[in-house]
């Protein structure tokens, strides 16, 4: 089985490390210092309790270097995949799965969704629908991500959190390509549940992501600020229960309640969203995927959205004036 991982910085490179140790046939595809440091030096993950592990990997900026892989997996920012579709060819034969482990509402979401959307493309998460003409959604699979790691320096990851990539096919069934990869992912020390509603747990994570992104990144409040001061809280409360109301209407299941995932919000402490991080960087914001695609589902499904419209206005405006729109 060939593994490549596409994107490998925090997560992939996480990822990239333990697929490595377990002996994989496992590629990375990265770029810049941590490209040359992963090449030169291997590439070094600090796990949750200092434990230090390095692993030499094959890694390049090339696909045409890998060839034809037997999943692609993909964790780049949501805004970054549509344009590599091209680069990303060599590394598609024609049994290649692809493994979307993107965060926000992804490309395929309408592929193999029973009901009157079926089929329906989404121009904000894939603009001139690039991911679906250039994979084809027979080729996906979906992966919820759940770790937290940084790129501490090139070539370094540091692991913080977690080790679970839930993975769903669109159409719930349990495939023969979804249960080989979680058996090694598994055999890697990760979970890797394959799960028959991969949409109910794609929502749950957007929850917080849809609000607590972009709140913190206007606010640059930190997560247990934003969730417990009583203005904040309301505009995430509002954002949610609206984005709620869509999923409803698709037909998710939610587990928990909206006031809950607010209060495992505050529990995290004092943390800076991904979004944050990125605009004091300078990089652009998953804004799009995130909140903007929302805004198009509200409109597909006749749900309005003015939190979240709202919201979604003044982080777009926030990222023009920053030069990262």
């Amino acid at each position: 089985m060939k593994i490549c991982i596409f994107g490998a910085g925090a997560i992939g490179g996480y990822m990239g490390v333990k697929l490595a140790q377990a002996g994989a046939d496992v590629s990375l595809v990265a770029r810049g210092p941590h490209l040359a440091a992963m090449q030169e030096k291997g590439l070094t993950l600090i796990e949750e309790g200092g434990e230090t592990t390095n692993v030499a990997v094959t890694a390049s900026d090339n696909p045409a270097d890998l060839g034809p892989q037997d999943y692609v997996i993909v964790t780049l920012k949501a805004h970054s995949v549509p344009g590599v579709v091209p680069h990303m060819q060599p590394l598609i034969g024609p049994d290649t799965t692809i493994v979307s482990g993107v965060n926000g509402v992804p490309w395929w979401y309408f592929h193999k969704l029973d009901g009157p959307y079926e089929g329906t493309r989404l121009e904000s998460v894939d603009p001139g629908n690039a991911q679906w003409d250039g994979f084809g959604p027979d080729r996906v699979l979906g992966c919820v991500v759940y770790p937290a790691a940084e790129v501490s320096e090139p070539g370094t990851i540091k692991h913080i959190e977690g080790n679970r990539f839930s993975l769903g096919e669109p159409d719930g069934s349990k495939s023969d390509r979804a249960l080989a990869l979680s058996k090694a992912l598994s055999s890697a020390g990760l979970k890797a549940p394959v799960r028959p509603r991969i949409r109910d747990e794609i929502w749950v994570k957007l929850w917080g992501n849809l609000s607590f992104n972009p709140i913190s990144a206007l606010t640059h409040a930190t997560l247990d600020v934003l969730c417990t001061d009583p203005g904040t809280r309301a505009v995430a409360r509002g954002m949610m229960v609206e984005a709620q109301t869509i999923a409803e209407a698709l037909g998710v299941k939610f587990p928990i309640d909206v006031d809950r995932r607010i209060d495992g919000g505050a529990a995290v402490g004092a943390h800076r969203t991904s979004m944050w991080q990125d605009l004091d960087a300078g990089r652009p914001m998953e804004i799009e995927a995130l909140v903007g695609a929302v805004s198009e589902l509200g409109t597909l499904t006749g749900h309005p959205t003015p939190t979240v419209d709202t919201v979604l206005a003044l982080i777009r405006l926030r990222a023009k004036m920053a030069g990262v729109a």
